[in-house]
């Protein structure tokens, strides 16, 4: 057919006609074609582990035919990559054609050959670099490769291929992330994430870790050229006046609110260009005197267009967090069948042991959630939020109360049973009951689970969604103001010299620096706690034993004689921090990324005063800590690992995952592990689940019924991601191995603990 010339389908009644026709096969070509397009995109994220968490869709699932059900027994370690230092570290590595990129060497990132563990190219001493991970992005036609991670508050981006850092980038290779925040930027001290964001198209989606307390950052959500290092896009998620939810705290409260912040991991739905956000609590955490309200976007799953930051939809799963219930595990993308149709959704689990599921694109419930009534708050000045959501379907993940009759049979004597008993009986206790200014609170969960980051896979087109669970009571002190904290403190530290005057000073000296015995300065690099406490129960060589000190006079003594003493590096004799062995190409990052930069008027742990001028709270009241002392108080199961079908709303299966060995020669069975965060899993489309657990062992399980099919112990315990990839047909897991094992209360050494093991990056695979 001849194109017209000059054709206007508006006034020409042929063109009209078949104008408008053509115009919208057109449309609908192009519409499934870029449909096409994109879920070629969504199906081959699948396929690599390029990407922290294998994929923009966090599913940690891997289409692979040659590791299966009947032959997962056979896995053998093919390599192992000493990290060769003493830090624990938490990094998922990124594997892109023959290259795996890993964090070892005191902090370096290391590009090793992906079959034989083979050094490459290091990068040495990025002190500060995000923890959990790094992005990989390459252009469309592949000549620009670059590795971008956060540090010290920068962004920075490194060459893929040679390992030198990309000047281009930023102001000389630097993006300062404190500032675009709305605040001075140099009054800031945390505007970085240790998780490391998401890559989608030419962008970069950064949340930020602000900081627990009262004044720290502001967790807006942004977006950054990856080339450029430029700022794209900027989400209020602490609302300014005029947007959306601003109305939902006290005038003016984005000026001094912190937090609202994804410190976790960002899912992206790359077919329809949507980034899916957890988001985290208001900071102060467990006082919101000084944010009434609701809180929006507090503790809410929000839905963002990746390509503007523009707010499609969101839905808060706790109003006016008092209990740190951030949300942080991915968002889950799943296809289910529901009510006899495919449908979309996107799943999020969360700390306080719920699972929502809501339609991918227009934020609607699956099942209902009810606003139910919960405990108001009896400290001055606080008006907790009357109601919070409870899913009715599916069953909630973790157990959400505890009361002295759920202490554990482990561990404790009868005495400690008893102690506890009449402790935890005098407690308040109940799911959603504030912290107290007069009463000890119990929250289960506590601050750090049922579900974190880390914690949750899918097989997204079956629609079953995987879930790491730790049941980990908090036990909260008094609130108190900080005159009271100060006025403690004060007694406990003249208590604690006065012991120390009264025990150690006649041999260690009034400086510490030793008289008839050994100088007690810089104490805490050379001793922990635990090993303290041994030499001063039970005395060493010339020193006899102290056994008459309680408990928490050896501690206080201990944190008088330790102060903050810390060294990053070993040093050599001029104090220059010695480069590693291997190919190292750079050392330390852009010029001036390892420059620590100190906030001015932060206010330190108590917070800096308000904004003048404003109607805000004249008391603050605090808690220290997060009430994490006595994970393992609560009976067993500590720790698990659990399918929902979504298409049902049920559980398929549940089961312990790890055991504690201390528990286990007390005659325990299935107990798992307590302190049991920071786990990870791999799904895979051969029906297997492979997760970590915190015996320092990583699993291989029957992803239909739960069955274990394989087990490997590792060399230490672990707290990053797990990952899979393929080189030349044949696929490989890896796995981080750096962290020391606890048992038990986690009191004392265990031999177990494997004091001279090596950590470092563990590699499976079957053999030839």
């Amino acid at each position: 057919m001849q194109k017209r010339k000059g054709c206007k389908v508006a006034s020409d009644p042929v063109c009209g006609s078949i104008g408008w026709l053509w115009l919208l096969l057109l449309c609908l070509g192009c519409v499934s074609t870029a449909r096409e397009e994109a879920g070629q995109v969504a199906a081959g994220q699948h396929l690599h582990w390029q990407d922290y968490g294998g994929g923009a869709d966090q599913s940690k699932f891997v289409a692979q035919s040659s590791i299966t059900k009947e032959n997962v027994a056979a896995l053998k370690q093919a390599f192992f990559y000493a990290t060769a230092d003493e830090q624990v570290y938490q990094f998922n590595p990124l594997i892109v054609d023959t290259v795996m990129y890993v964090l070892a060497k005191n902090n370096s990132l290391v590009a090793l050959h992906a079959q034989t563990g083979e050094e490459l190219w290091i990068h040495a001493h990025l002190q500060g670099i995000a923890r959990r991970g790094i992005n990989y992005w390459q252009s469309a036609d592949g000549q620009d490769k670059r590795l971008l991670f956060q540090i010290n508050n920068y962004l920075q981006a490194i060459n893929a291929e040679t390992g030198e850092s990309i000047l281009s980038f930023g102001e000389q290779g630097l993006v300062d992330l404190r500032e675009g925040l709305g605040r001075e930027a140099n009054t800031l001290s945390r505007a970085q994430s240790g998780t490391p964001g998401k890559i989608f198209e030419n962008l970069l989606l950064l949340g930020s870790s602000t900081g627990e307390g009262y004044m720290s950052s502001p967790g807006h959500l942004r977006a950054y050229d990856v080339v450029s290092g430029k700022l794209v896009w900027t989400f209020h998620t602490i609302p300014q006046p005029g947007e959306y939810g601003y109305e939902t705290w006290p005038k003016e409260a984005y000026q001094y609110v912190g937090g609202v912040n994804t410190w976790g991991e960002i899912s992206v739905d790359e077919q329809r260009g949507i980034a899916y956000y957890p988001l985290g609590s208001p900071t102060y955490d467990y006082y919101g005197a000084d944010r009434k309200g609701s809180n929006l976007f507090a503790n809410c799953l929000l839905a963002l267009d990746a390509r503007t930051g523009k707010r499609m939809w969101h839905y808060q799963t706790v109003h006016h967090d008092l209990w740190d219930y951030d949300l942080t595990a991915a968002p889950q993308l799943l296809t289910v069948t529901h009510k006899g149709e495919e449908v979309e959704v996107v799943a999020v689990a969360s700390k306080h042991g719920f699972l929502f599921v809501f339609d991918r694109e227009t934020g609607e419930a699956l099942w209902p959630i009810e606003e139910r009534a919960v405990p108001s708050s009896e400290v001055p000045g606080e008006e907790a939020w009357p109601t919070q959501p409870f899913p009715t379907i599916p069953p909630p993940i973790s157990r959400q109360s505890m009361t002295s009759a759920d202490i554990t049979p482990f561990f404790l004597t009868p005495e400690e049973q008893a102690e506890w008993k009449t402790k935890i009986d005098g407690m308040q206790t109940g799911f959603f009951t504030p912290l107290s200014h007069e009463k000890e609170t119990l929250a289960l969960p506590g601050a750090v689970g049922g579900v974190n980051w880390g914690n949750t896979a899918a097989n997204p087109e079956k629609g079953i969604m995987y879930i790491l669970n730790i049941d980990w009571p908090s036990f909260y002190g008094k609130l108190q103001t900080r005159e009271q904290i100060e006025q403690q403190e004060a007694l406990a530290a003249s208590g604690a010299m006065n012991v120390y005057q009264k025990n150690c000073q006649a041999c260690h000296g009034a400086d510490r620096s030793g008289v008839a015995g050994p100088s007690l300065v810089d104490l805490g690099e050379r001793l922990k706690f635990t090993e303290f406490k041994q030499v001063v129960m039970t005395g060493r060589g010339k020193m006899p034993a102290f056994a008459h000190l309680s408990d928490g006079e050896v501690r206080e003594i201990y944190r008088y004689l330790a102060g903050n003493s810390f060294r990053p590096y070993p040093t050599g004799p001029e104090g220059e921090v010695p480069l590693p062995d291997g190919p190292v190409v750079a050392s330390g990052g852009a010029p001036g990324g390892q420059e620590i930069r100190r906030s001015e008027g932060g206010g330190g742990r108590f917070g800096a005063p308000y904004p003048e001028g404003l109607e805000v709270p004249a008391v603050r009241y605090y808690h220290q800590g997060w009430g994490l002392d006595y994970p393992y108080l609560i009976s067993p199961p500590w720790s698990e690992i659990m399918a929902y079908d979504l298409n049902e709303g049920t559980i398929k299966w549940r089961r312990a995952i790890g055991q504690d060995l201390e528990a286990a020669a007390q005659g325990g069975q299935n107990t798992g592990v307590p302190r049991a965060q920071r786990n990870g899993m791999i799904v895979t489309s051969t029906g297997l689940v492979f997760s970590t657990a915190k015996d320092g062992k990583i699993y291989a399980f029957d992803a239909d019924t739960g069955e274990e099919l394989w087990s490997q112990e590792l060399p230490m315990g672990t707290e990053g991601l797990p990952a899979m990839y393929e080189v030349d047909g044949k696929h490989y897991l890896v796995v981080c191995a750096t962290s020391p094992l606890k048992w038990g209360k986690g009191d004392d050494d265990s031999p177990s603990e494997k004091p001279n093991a090596q950590g470092g990056y563990v590699v499976f695979a079957l053999p030839e």
